[in-house]
């Protein structure tokens, strides 16, 4: 087989159907649109259009409250990080922060910082250098003999701090 005999399986396109060239196509004169009006003409966008009412996506009330100052942090569960030191991709015996998780390939991208969440199960000692951490990773870590350093301070802690 060369690159030049590649073909679909036979049926496995449809022809498109050309539209206004006579009765005998069987979708001649008005190509399937019905008769008159301003739905068989060209270029209309009526979507939500309700008859100069006004249309229920303005008539419903805003909802949510979108916070632009909002954290985005990278997931990473205990269970992943336990499978690129099984791999031979992460140094258990080294820090385990955003940086080597992303060398790793654990992380495409960096964002706003590490969160570490206990899905999964460790079972050698890590340190980690994290800006979150779940309380539960936190416990399963500390179970396996390694540590959590949470680098970030929540807004909501200092507040209550002073």
């Amino acid at each position: 087989m060369k690159l030049n005999e590649i073909r679909d399986n036979p049926g496995a396109t449809k022809e498109r159907m050309r539209v206004g060239r006579g009765i005998g196509s069987g979708k001649g004169k008005t190509a399937g649109r019905g008769v008159k009006g301003q739905k068989s003409r060209t270029g209309v966008a009526i979507k939500g259009f309700e008859g100069g009412q006004m249309p229920l996506h303005r008539r419903l009330p805003k909802r949510g409250f979108n916070n632009i100052f909002r954290k985005d942090f990278n997931v990473v569960s205990l269970g992943r990080v336990q499978k690129a030191i099984d791999a031979g991709l992460l140094d258990a015996g080294a820090v385990v922060d955003a940086a080597a998780l992303k060398a790793a390939g654990v992380l495409k991208r960096l964002r706003d910082g590490v969160r570490l969440l206990a899905d999964g199960e460790l079972t050698q000692a890590v340190k980690f250098e994290v800006e979150g951490a779940s309380a539960t990773a936190i416990a399963a870590v500390e179970k396996a003999g390694g540590a959590v350093v949470v680098k970030a301070v929540k807004a909501a802690d200092e507040a209550s701090a002073s």
